[in-house]
């Protein structure tokens, strides 16, 4: 399975691949950020739906992970952010890819340990967590928590289903959605 985790900004918007492979490690592939320029709306809404489209058709993620909007004190600043976010969900569903969103304190937790880790503490969990030389910039990380935490969800769900009992009458045990 390969994830392109989202860390969805009106001005930077962040993003990381990882690959989970069948023994359930996950393998760094690439990140980076979309950097909108200044402009109206519609046309920085347009930079990030293109932008993930693009990282999309590179790279061929099977799934995308996204933060959740939280309700920030300034409610414009909120807005702004959900549209982004919807602009590149809207990316990713266009490529039929599954979509899954986590809270900050989901994405935090799986990375860090702790669902209230700092920018730093993320940067250097997700360096350490995947091997790299040095630390991605805040943005990536994020987005790369993301991914890495949408990864340890479905090994999870799929160890899970591998632990459950097969039932002897024939009929199928509840699937769990990956």
């Amino acid at each position: 399975m390969r994830v392109l985790g989202i860390d969805p900004g009106s001005r930077i918007t962040g993003f990381g691949v990882v690959q989970v492979l069948r023994n359930g490690r996950i393998e760094y592939i690439a990140s980076g950020c979309v950097r909108v320029p200044k402009a109206d709306l519609a046309g920085r809404l347009k930079t990030v739906y293109d932008g993930v489209a693009e990282i999309i058709r590179t790279y061929q993620p099977t799934v995308l992970a996204i933060e959740k909007v939280f309700m920030a004190k300034n409610a414009d600043s909120a807005l702004k952010l959900g549209q982004a976010r919807g602009a590149a969900i809207l990316a990713g569903a266009n490529q039929m890819l599954d979509i899954a969103e986590y809270t900050a304190l989901q994405i935090k937790r799986a990375a860090v340990g702790k669902g209230h880790a700092g920018k730093q503490q993320v940067q250097h969990m997700v360096q350490a967590l995947l091997g790299l030389s040095s630390a991605p910039q805040a943005d990536a990380a994020d987005a790369l928590a993301c991914a890495i935490c949408h990864a340890h969800h479905a090994v999870g769900h799929l160890s899970l289903a591998r632990a459950l009992p097969r039932r002897k009458s024939g009929r199928r045990g509840m699937r769990l959605p990956l």
